[in-house]
């Protein structure tokens, strides 16, 4: 006759062992990633007049291309370099967009801001202009080779003139900015605090390139 004592062992012994193979197939619950959005590129930027001026009457249309972005930039992901030449990911930490969505609106809203243009047109779009702006974002990363660590934004422009696909003028527009707190948050901060100032040196870039600027009809004359 088997003992009762050791079957209820047994028996407890077993439930231990199905209720811990149960919780081992469950998925254990991930960290969920926080989104940050880029978004800080304000009118008042360095270079903007306080009231935004009105074009004159022969001003040109610009139309603004979709931004590209460097491989390695076209994610959601938030970039961070500790070794040159190698970059690496915030796990936890992702823009709402990828960079160069997110900037395209603020380039328009810069480029406006000067009042040099009579009308700024981000494509897709039916209308037509007789300038265009390329631009590439070439890195958006966290720099920790410093104390503080830095983030660095890169912009390449190109100012094309449509009529004769001739590139009027090109620069590449280059900001650094400390980061008040190391992590992800304070990265973020950085780079919503060098945009502006990117942008404000683009605006003031095609602004000046649009004032020389003269109409191949013109030209020919």
């Amino acid at each position: 006759m088997r003992n009762p004592t050791i079957l209820r062992l047994l028996a407890a012994a077993l439930v231990l062992t199905l209720t811990s193979a149960c919780s081992a197939l469950r998925p254990t619950a991930s960290e969920q990633p926080a989104f940050y959005s880029l978004d800080n590129a304000r009118l008042d930027a360095p270079g903007a007049p306080a009231e935004m001026p009105k074009a004159a009457p022969a001003a040109a249309t610009l139309i603004v291309n979709p931004p590209q972005a460097a491989s390695g930039f076209k994610s959601q992901r938030i970039v961070y370099v500790r070794t040159a030449h190698q970059l690496e990911y915030y796990a936890h930490s992702e823009w709402i967009d990828p960079p160069a969505h997110m900037i395209a609106p603020l380039i328009v809203a810069a480029l406006e801001s000067r009042g040099r243009f009579r009308a700024v047109i981000l494509t897709p779009s039916v209308a037509a202009g007789e300038l265009r702006l390329d631009t590439e974002i070439i890195r958006l990363q966290r720099e920790l080779a410093s104390a503080p660590s830095r983030v660095r934004l890169t912009l390449r422009a190109y100012l094309v003139d449509n009529a004769t696909r001739q590139v009027l003028s090109w620069r590449e527009f280059d900001e650094s900015v400390a980061v008040a707190s190391e992590d992800p948050h304070g990265a973020v901060v950085a780079a919503n605090r060098a945009t502006p100032v990117v942008l404000g040196k683009l605006a003031d870039f095609c602004a000046d390139a649009a004032t020389q600027w003269q109409p191949a009809a013109d030209q020919q004359r």
